[in-house]
């Protein structure tokens, strides 16, 4: 079903990672539809909701939004209203992974990395990991397996691939009911001792009250014995801004020249500022308008910086402090690079259950140079 791919989708690419300002996601589809054929796309253009719809396609999965300015209605005589009509009437469901999928380990800018033969990947800027807490809360052996399963689906328990995690261990709980009391085991007055567990698991911390209400719900005691620590930072992670790597030692000429191989051609190809025998043996990479890391490229040991979108002037007095050589690529090429990869994603996990495609419509704006 349609809500089991996005959660597929999600949990490769969480859409709370995503920038505040952006809007990822499942735009529009029934969650409960069934889905056997899945499309990847960098834009949601008409030309490319047509292509899904005639394909058959049940979701188009897009990288950048449709919608990513509030809107007030989709008539379909605006460019919106026309590609979500071309899906609506196709029952075409329509998922946009965006600055979630820059960032992400498998996403973006590691595809267009991987793209261009960089080895010993590392993000340029790595997000540090969200806060987390860890859960340790007591409860009769019997129902421990109920109070396990209700942390999980709160949100508990995930780290990467993993879900479910946690750790448990077995002991002796010790109380005595006082008047006014209603034990779910034991007496008013009386000593008692249960064979009990204690059951750990890490969660963010953002779904703290969510977890620990979940927990309260499950647990058969009144009054259960349990406690929230605030982990220490353990310092960043794979996922981040951009990817640095290495590269067999070439040129910038030569190297510009494997940058032009590995991407779609587009009217604008690839622009190099630098010199052409200059030796290169670290890459810098950002999938998209990757100007804002112009800054912390220039703080790392790469030879030249991949993006696309650079302005004139950051540009300049990039080239001017000493830093990388810059190479321009257009913004869809860039981007597409990505699609195989979360293809080959999505049918190793889900196998023959999905027939899955790669829109090859360019749909970079420009159309020729002169």
């Amino acid at each position: 079903m349609l809500k089991d791919v996005v959660d597929l989708l999600h949990s490769w690419f969480p859409p709370g990672t995503a920038d505040g300002w952006d809007a990822v996601g499942l735009v529009y589809g029934d969650p409960e539809a069934p889905v056997t054929k899945v499309m990847f796309a960098v834009d949601p253009t008409l030309e490319v909701a047509q292509e899904a719809a005639e394909w058959g396609a049940d979701l188009l999965v897009v990288h950048h939004p449709l919608f990513l300015k509030p809107v007030h209605g989709f008539a379909a005589t605006t460019p919106k209203g026309r590609t979500l009509a071309a899906l609506a009437g196709a029952g075409c469901a329509l998922l946009t992974a965006h600055t979630n999928a820059d960032r992400a380990v498998g996403g973006v800018s590691e595809a267009l990395a991987s793209a261009l033969g960089l080895t010993d990947l590392a993000p340029v800027s790595a997000a540090a990991d969200g806060a987390l807490d860890k859960v340790t809360v007591y409860v009769p052996r019997a129902d421990a397996e109920r109070v396990r399963a209700a942390l999980a689906v709160a949100g508990a328990g995930r780290i990467g691939d993993y879900d479910h995690a946690s750790f448990s261990t077995p002991g002796e709980g010790r109380f005595r009911p006082l008047v006014g009391a209603q034990p779910a085991i034991g007496e008013v007055g009386r000593l008692e001792v249960v064979d009990e567990v204690r059951v750990e698991a890490v969660l963010p911390r953002g779904r703290r009250t969510a977890v620990l209400a979940a927990m309260l719900a499950a647990h058969p005691y009144e009054e259960p014995a349990y406690d929230v620590v605030e982990l220490a930072d353990p310092g960043t992670s794979p996922t981040g801004a951009g990817r640095i790597g290495s590269v067999a030692e070439t040129t910038l000429g030569d190297f510009a020249a494997t940058v032009a191989a590995a991407l779609p051609a587009t009217a604008q190809g690839v622009r190099v500022a630098g010199d052409a025998g200059r030796v290169v043996r670290r890459v810098a990479v950002c999938g998209g308008a990757g100007d804002f890391l112009l800054g912390e490229v220039l703080g790392t040991d790469a030879d030249v910086y991949v993006t696309s979108d650079l302005r004139h002037h950051p540009a300049g007095e990039f080239t001017e402090q000493g830093g990388p050589a810059l190479v321009d690529v257009a913004h869809w090429a860039a981007e597409w690079t990505w699609l195989p990869v979360v293809q080959a994603r999505l049918v190793a996990a889900l196998g023959d259950t999905v027939e899955t495609r790669v829109s090859t419509l360019c749909t970079d704006p420009w159309s020729f140079r002169i």
